[in-house]
Order: C-alpha cells, then sequence, then structure tokens
C-alpha cells in the first residue's frame, strides 16, 4: 500500500511537472517559483520524514492508553512548534528569499516573496498531517498517509490549469496549501476513532517534554544539513543565471523519484528489522543486515545512475519539451543533471545508513556525518565562483554526498567491529 502510494504520487507528480514545464519552462518566473516553493517542500518532506523516523517508534513502544496520552501531549507540543515556523516564515519572507535567492531580480524576489507566504501555510497543514499520519501507520493503516503527495501534486494540477488566466503563477502555490490541507483533513478524519481512545486513557504517567523532543529533534537536526545541500545548490543557481534555479528544480524531481524507489521500501521495512534485533541483544545480526541491505542498495544506485546519465536527453526531451519548454529549456536541464545525477548514489546510500542508526539508538554518528555533504557543497561552490557552466551546478552536492556516506560507512565498520570485540 505504501509503495501504490510511492507510485501514485510520483504520477500526480510527473503531471505536476509537467503542467509547470507548459506554464513557466525554464524563464526567470520559474525561478521565483522554485526559489520560493521549493524551501517549504523540502521542509514539509523533512517533517515527514522525522515523524516516520522517530515519532512512530516512541508510539509504537507504548500500549493502548499510554500511546494516545504521549499522542496527545506530543501533538500539542508538535501543532504549537509548527504554527510558529509558520509565522516565522511569513514574517521573515524578505530576509529568506534573499537569503535562498540571493541572484534574482528585484522583480522575481518579490514575486517569491509572496509565493512564500502563500504557501507558507503549507508547513502547519503539513507538518499536523504527518502528526496523524504516525498514529495511524501504528495500527497498519498505510492509505490515507501514503496519499500525501497525490493530494498536493493534486491539487497543483487543479489550480494551476483552473487559476493560470486570473492567478498566473500564484495559482501553483495556492494549489500546494490547498493539498497540504486536504490531506491534513484527511488524515485528522481517518484517525478520528484513534484519537477518540483518549476516554481510555486513565491516570497515565506525564509524559516528559524532553523525551517528546529529543529524537525528533536529532532527525529534524539530520534531515535539515540534508536537506541544506538542495538549499545552498538553488541559492548558488540563482546566480548563474535566469532559468538556472528551475533547471535544476526539474533535476531535482528527477532524482527524488529514484532514491525515493530506492530508500523507502528497503528502509521502511529494514528499520523495524534492525530496532527488534537491538532490543533482542542480536546488534551484530543487525549490522549485518546492514551491510547486506548497503550492498544490494550500493548496486541498484551505481546502475540507476548509469542509465540516467546514458538516457537524460532524450528522456528529459520526451518528458518535458512542450509548451514553454523549449529545447534549449531540453539541454540546460541536461546539462544540469550531468553533474547532480551522482547524487542518486550518495544520498541513497547515506540515507539508508543514517536511518538505521537511528533505529539502532544510535543518532549522533549520521547527525556528525551530515556536516560532510553541505560543507563539501559549500567549498565546491565558493571555488566555482560565478561560473554559468550548468554541468558544474550540483558537483558540490554530488561529492558532498558521497564523502558523507563513506565516512558514515566507515563509522558503521568501525562501531561493528567494537562491538564485535566487545561481544567475544
Amino acid at each position: 500500500m505504501v509503495g501504490g502510494g510511492i507510485l501514485l504520487g510520483n504520477i500526480t507528480g510527473f503531471g505536476r511537472v509537467v503542467v509547470t514545464a507548459w506554464f513557466l519552462g525554464t524563464h526567470a518566473r520559474a525561478d521565483a517559483l522554485v526559489v520560493g516553493m521549493g524551501p517549504i517542500d523540502t521542509l514539509v518532506t523533512a517533517i515527514i520524514n522525522t515523524m516516520l523516523v522517530s515519532f512512530v517508534p516512541m508510539l509504537m513502544l507504548r500500549r493502548d492508553g499510554s500511546r494516545i496520552v504521549l499522542f496527545h501531549r506530543a501533538g500539542r507540543v508538535f501543532a504549537w512548534i509548527l504554527a510558529g515556523v509558520t509565522l516565522a516564515i511569513v514574517l521573515l519572507a524578505p530576509q529568506l528569499i534573499s537569503l535562498l535567492g540571493p541572484g534574482l531580480a528585484r522583480e522575481q524576489h518579490e514575486q517569491a516573496v509572496f509565493l512564500l507566504r502563500l504557501v507558507a501555510p503549507a508547513t502547519f497543514f503539513g507538518g499536523c498531517s504527518s502528526i496523524f499520519s504516525a498514529l495511524l501507520y501504528t495500527e497498519r493503516r498505510f492509505l490515507a498517509p501514503a496519499l500525501y503527495q497525490t493530494c498536493v501534486n493534486g491539487a497543483m494540477i487543479l489550480c494551476a490549469l483552473s487559476l493560470w488566466n486570473s492567478l498566473g503563477v500564484k495559482g501553483f502555490a495556492l494549489g500546494y496549501t490547498c493539498g497540504s490541507a486536504i490531506h491534513m483533513l484527511l488524515t485528522w478524519y481517518a484517525s478520528r476513532d484513534l484519537r477518540g481512545a483518549a476516554a481510555a486513557a486513565n491516570a497515565e504517567a506525564p509524559v516528559r517534554l524532553v523525551e517528546i523532543l529529543r529524537r525528533p529533534g536529532m532527525f529534524v537536526l539530520y534531515a535539515g544539513l540534508i536537506s541544506a545541500n538542495i538549499l545552498v545548490t538553488r541559492a548558488y543557481a540563482t546566480h548563474a543565471g535566469p532559468g538556472m534555479a528551475a533547471a535544476f528544480d526539474y533535476c531535482l524531481r528527477c532524482v527524488s523519484v529514484v532514491i525515493a524507489y530506492l530508500v523507502y521500501p528497503v528502509a521502511n521495512t529494514l528499520l523495524p528489522e534492525i530496532a527488534h534485533l537491538r532490543s533482542t541483544g542480536e546488534t551484530l545480526k543487525a549490522y549485518r543486515l546492514m551491510n547486506k541491505s548497503i550492498g544490494l542498495m550500493a548496486a541498484a544506485s551505481v546502475v540507476a545512475c548509469a542509465i540516467g546519465l546514458a538516457v537524460r536527453t532524450p528522456v528529459i526531451a520526451m518528458l518535458f519539451q512542450r509548451g514553454s519548454f523549449t529545447a534549449q529549456s531540453t539541454l540546460l536541464v541536461s546539462g544540469v543533471f550531468l553533474g547532480f545525477a551522482p547524487c542518486i548514489i550518495g544520498w541513497t546510500l547515506m540515507d539508508l545508513v543514517a536511518r538505521c542508526f537511528f533505529a539502532l539508538d544510535r543518532p549522533k554518528l549520521p547527525m556528525t556525518a551530515a556536516f560532510i555533504p553541505v560543507t563539501i557543497n559549500l567549498a565546491v561552490l565558493f571555488l566555482l565562483g560565478k561560473r554559468t557552466d550548468p554541468t558544474l551546478l550540483g558537483l558540490g552536492s554530488s561529492i558532498g554526498l558521497a564523502a558523507g556516506f563513506l565516512v558514515l560507512f566507515g563509522a558503521e565498520l568501525m562501531t561493528a567491529l567494537r562491538d564485535t570485540r566487545s561481544a567475544q
């Protein structure tokens, strides 16, 4: 069911990108949309992953009334945090756009500020829907949580097509916000009977705030550092010329689809197994399972990257080259993809190993390693200066993620060796 949700989300996501390409192509208006809406998309994705990786195990460790007490206590805390983040984005939108899109022209800068404010409520809606989704996951109810991307992409397509003549590019941002709100209502309705069980929660031990925030906070930090790669590269792209940020976003959509299929099916089934082995004291078996999975994903990601590089130009032309997306746009996106595609390998493997470490309750290693990709990316972009070669745009991100994986994998091998010696 989760796989079906991913498939349906990617089908509607393809429609979303096709509509965007038709109306905007790689023109300056597309840059404004990407800079204004992209950070919220990245932030909401990080929040959803946080709920699945950290909050779901927290709920699974409790039973019946105790679980509901934790859910309601944590739900209120997270809701206030999400509301504060949303308000901060609205108030600081001009400063954020100056930071995230420093190369935008004045007209595109003002447009991006408006779009960011229009899409900011999606942070609250998407975050709240992930809280309800976490509760649904504890009862193996996967349908409603799996429809997030379908709701967002479908609403964006409908709003963009129906409101283009009256709102223009603002219809995309409005659709994103409406889709997030629809999914929040869907998960809220689907979890109504589980939330109603709160009446059966009698006098339970109080849930400490530090318990609620510790593990989700650690994963948010990790996910934020990994996402910083995208934000830094997108910000640099606005200096590289009109349309470059939009070209990078088209590549990101393609790469994200591949990574989703490589990481999520394996990780979502692997994490419960590793957590179970840790709880029974079979840590060495958990490491062996991790290494087998890493080997499988390494082979799959290399093959996926090689195929993507080989067929990138004709596939991009077939998918997007229509309307405002011209043959020149195809060449631009193809050039960016050449340097960014190797991210498939480093990102897939690093994310898989990091999630396994979180399942082992060893979050410090992935959190430390997460500083490596963004640091290397910043260094490479600084050395490039303001060069406009599209093939170099994703180079720093690709190198950084590969280096981050190698360091994290080396730490995993040393930790496994140390645990083996301790066991002996």
